[in-house]
């Protein structure tokens, strides 16, 4: 249980930008609404001073609002939207704003589906609506009753969210990742920003999501002509090792034992949590749905100069159902994969190590027409992982390069039609007229499957096609050798 407690330290409060006034310890129920006529500033923003102010004016249209800086804690809600910004053509300036948002809220209103099942401590519903610089994160650690709990969500269109930084805590069961499941059953997860239909045009500009819950960072549900640029997502990281020291507590109660596949962690035979191996402590960093669940499908999505650290997945488009672009974007020290790609999408000048997980992943043998042009970053160091890069599915362009001859470190592979790396249990995985440019140190391997390679490699390209089938492959061999 020790290793599990540096997993579980509270997070400190942020500390309010010189200048700005404090009120720490504000609340909607402690501060008295000021009735004189609202004070405004020399740019034209009405400026408020409580939440139940904002409240007000987050339901009309046409208005220029400016919520004081300080520090409020949000400690009740009308309904499972806390605070609903409904109208349209505003913008609300919360720069220097930190929300604290009470984790008991995400527990009050039941956990029947209602109207769309979504708990959310920002909804942002109206069309053309501005929110800048507010800084909100839960306050407590206790999940929520059931997992569509986020601290922002979107579904107005020509929204701008910018420079909004987000910090989520509260889920359960904390520190263990997928390792217990990804929904459903104990799972009580802690979402970051969500945009989902009927949004569209939403840009989501310079924003910063710290993942300390079980989640998604950044993901769209049904929503079309989302833009996500300039913007940073991190998670925490914690070794296979660690957990099975523990003497008491969630896994030692469950003997160990994994449900599922992990999503990234390969499952042994015994069904044991494996050692040597990293788990990231949150899901994906950005990540596309199909659709909304509702059958509206997600449209093409621009994400430019994005960053992801130590999350599941790094950004992962390869599930959307239109193609969607990445440009010079990068992913660290992800477990499962640090880009997943699919049909008709673009990843352009972009960057990702391996060290947990291959850094490109074309997973789905019905993906098509996907182009990549990946550049390797430093993956010495890592556990768990010998897989550089996975490519199936069927006429692909990718071009691989590596940041120094020494990023890739001896014994790893580029793999097609490979049943190992994620989507290792699909049965059916093939790889046909793949355009590969392998400028890495890392040998190219055609597994069974393969057909009609165009393989252009400065390192050696070994032909298995004709081996025997490896659908045998034991789910236990999911990683290393």
């Amino acid at each position: 249980m020790n290793g599990l407690r540096t997993w579980l330290r509270p997070l400190a409060l942020l500390v309010v930008t010189a200048g700005a006034v404090a009120v720490w310890g504000r609340t909607d129920a402690n501060v008295a609404r000021d009735t004189a006529a609202p004070a405004r500033s020399k740019d034209g923003f009405i400026v408020v001073q409580t939440l139940d102010d904002l409240r007000q004016y987050a339901t009309t249209s046409g208005v220029k609002v400016r919520l004081q800086p300080g520090a409020y804690q949000i400690r009740k809600a009308p309904g499972r939207k806390f605070i609903e910004f409904s109208g349209s053509d505003s913008h609300f300036d919360l720069r220097g704003v930190t929300l604290q948002v009470d984790n008991d809220l995400f527990r009050q209103f039941g956990s029947a589906a209602g109207p769309d099942g979504i708990y959310a401590a920002l909804n942002l519903s109206g069309s053309r609506i501005t929110l800048d610089g507010v800084t909100i994160e839960n306050l407590g650690t206790e999940p929520g009753i059931q997992s569509r709990n986020k601290l922002v969500n979107i579904t107005g269109s020509n929204v701008v969210l910018r420079d909004v930084t987000v910090r989520t805590s509260g889920s359960s069961p904390w520190g263990y990742g997928s390792l217990f499941g990804i929904s459903g059953g104990p799972v009580r997860k802690m979402n970051g920003i969500r945009v989902g239909y009927p949004a569209q045009n939403v840009q989501i500009l310079g924003c910063r999501v710290h993942m300390r819950a079980m989640g998604h960072a950044i993901f769209v549900q049904g929503a079309r002509g989302t833009l996500i640029r300039d913007s940073h997502v991190d998670g925490l990281l914690r070794p296979t090792n660690d957990i099975l020291t523990e003497t008491s507590g969630y896994a030692f109660d469950r003997n160990f034992e994994m449900i599922g596949n992990g999503e990234g962690v390969y499952r042994p035979a015994d069904g044991r949590i494996p050692p040597n191996d990293m788990m990231s402590l949150s899901e994906d960093g950005i990540r596309m749905y199909p659709d909304d669940g509702q059958g509206h499908p997600t449209g093409p999505t621009r994400i430019e100069n994005c960053t992801v650290l130590r999350m599941r997945r790094g950004i992962c488009t390869g599930l959307s159902a239109a193609g969607d672009t990445v440009v010079n974007s990068e992913a660290r020290e992800c477990i499962a994969t640090g880009f997943n790609l699919g049909t008709d999408d673009l990843l352009k000048n972009c960057r990702a190590d391996a060290k947990y997980g291959e850094a490109l992943c074309l997973p789905y043998s019905g993906s098509r027409n996907a182009r990549a042009d990946l550049t390797i970053l430093d993956s010495r160091g890592g556990m768990g992982n010998d897989l550089l890069v996975k490519i199936t599915g069927s006429d692909h362009d990718v071009v691989l390069r590596s940041e120094s001859p020494a990023s890739v470190p001896p014994g790893m592979v580029i793999e097609l039609a490979s049943r190992r790396g994620y989507g290792f249990w699909q049965r059916d995985v093939r790889a046909e007229n793949i355009r590969l440019v392998n400028e890495t140190s890392a040998p190219v391997l055609l597994k069974p499957n393969t057909t009609r390679p165009r393989v252009t490699s400065r390192s050696p390209v070994r032909d298995e096609t004709k081996l025997l089938s490896t659908d045998a492959l034991s789910v236990g061999q999911r990683r290393g050798s």
